[in-house]
């Protein structure tokens, strides 16, 4: 269509939404559809948030905000940098936005110029390439493959860094694939990057809650201070809090980047919404008991899903340090056949028989950068994920 801008050009459809939507549109068709593509907790939203958001409404605070964030978010935030993290802001270091990957965005569109690069270790979130496509930059993929745990390591990120580096980003706990960084493998990585002074570190640490097996995180903030002033540090609810759709991220990172950001914000969205703020609020500075208990069910649903995935035919599945994914690898089923009689050529191929077959919907990893693979979200019900995973088990069995 002539009426569209030519920078749509540079932007894919994000593959995660498309996974959902099919499954919805089968589920809504009568199939028996067990949907693996979303990462949301299946858990509701605490009480004591819903509460709080109510008692927002109820007194009124229903106003627009400041863009970045009201104070009393702010000072929430500050707080949790400080107690979990080590990191210590000043109110005009933080910006609140409409989820973690609208302060991303804003980022990325505060400081990218055409031709800069953006390192993103593969696999990545879908869309991190996209967003610096959108901005204008060059997106670096650095592969970290299954043996060396779907980790970036320092001389690959040596390799790719050049004059137009301008930041890397960081996910840990990973999705697509749970890999976290112990805090000797971020220090590995950070020592690296204080020998370049250009580049700017960005870490998305949404799923820093969301760990397992008495696995310690860590930010690259707090493991090397020499990189705190060129250093974005972006958080958010969505995940932990089980407030995906409230849409609440947030950031702390450089005054003038902070400021940089909210005047784009003020340009597109303005605040964020203001009954979210509150709830969120409360989020942060209410009890924490239940986390714990929500990641000791999303520990006995990850071991349940890598021991069915592994006993497979064709199926390898590495066992994560946190978040709610698992990234199989679907190479022993390449070439091989369906009972449709198509051959499985990649790992599309894979997860549209897999769909098409058995009504399991994941997501193929080649839209996460590193396949032949496919994602599943084990934040969904012990049962579905059970049944699921008998599915997958007879759809391999059945290729030949």
């Amino acid at each position: 269509m002539p009426f569209l801008s030519a920078s749509l050009a540079r932007v894919k459809p994000s593959a995660t939404i498309a996974v959902t939507d099919k499954a919805r549109a089968l589920k809504a068709a009568g199939r028996n559809v067990i949907g693996l593509g979303a990462g949301e907790p299946d858990f509701d939203t605490p009480a004591n948030i819903k509460l709080a958001a109510i008692r927002a409404i109820e007194a009124g605070k229903t106003k627009y905000t400041d863009v970045g964030g009201i104070p009393e978010l702010k000072e929430a935030i500050i707080n949790k940098f400080q107690r979990e993290n080590g990191l210590t802001y000043k109110p005009n270091q933080i910006i609140v936005g409409t989820g973690g990957k609208q302060v991303l965005y804003n980022a990325l569109m505060a400081t990218l110029n055409p031709g800069d690069e953006v390192i993103i270790p593969a696999p990545y979130w879908v869309s991190y390439p996209e967003m610096v496509a959108l901005a204008g930059g060059e997106s670096v993929p650095v592969v970290c493959p299954a043996s060396s745990g779907f980790k970036l390591r320092p001389e690959d990120l040596e390799k790719a860094i050049t004059p137009k580096t301008k930041w890397i980003i960081l996910c840990s706990p990973s999705n697509p694939t749970g890999a976290a960084y112990t805090r000797a493998e971020l220090k590995a990585i950070t020592d690296v990057l204080v020998k370049h002074p250009h580049v700017w570190v960005m870490t998305d640490d949404m799923y820093e809650h969301l760990v397992y097996d008495d696995f310690q995180f860590a930010t690259p903030a707090q493991v090397e201070p020499k990189l705190y002033e060129r250093t974005l540090t972006v958080n958010g609810v969505s995940k932990a809090y089980c407030m995906t759709g409230w849409r609440i991220g947030y950031a702390g990172g450089p005054a003038d980047l902070i400021k940089a950001m909210a005047t784009i914000q003020s340009q597109s969205t303005s605040n964020p919404s203001s009954i979210a703020q509150w709830a969120s609020v409360e989020a942060l500075n209410g009890p924490q008991d239940f986390i714990p208990v929500h990641n000791k069910m999303f520990k006995e649903r990850r071991d349940l899903v890598v021991s069915m995935l592994n006993q497979a035919k064709g199926i390898e599945c590495p066992r994560p340090e946190g978040a709610f994914y698992v990234y199989p690898s679907c190479a022993g089923t390449i070439g091989k056949t369906s009972p449709s009689g198509k051959v499985i050529a990649n790992d599309e191929d894979f997860v549209t028989e897999l769909l098409e077959s058995e009504g399991v919907a994941v997501v193929q990893g080649s839209a996460f950068g590193l396949g032949p693979a496919f994602r599943i979200s084990y934040a969904t019900k012990t049962s579905d994920l059970e049944d699921a995973c008998k599915r997958i088990q007879r759809f391999c069995g059945n290729l030949r």
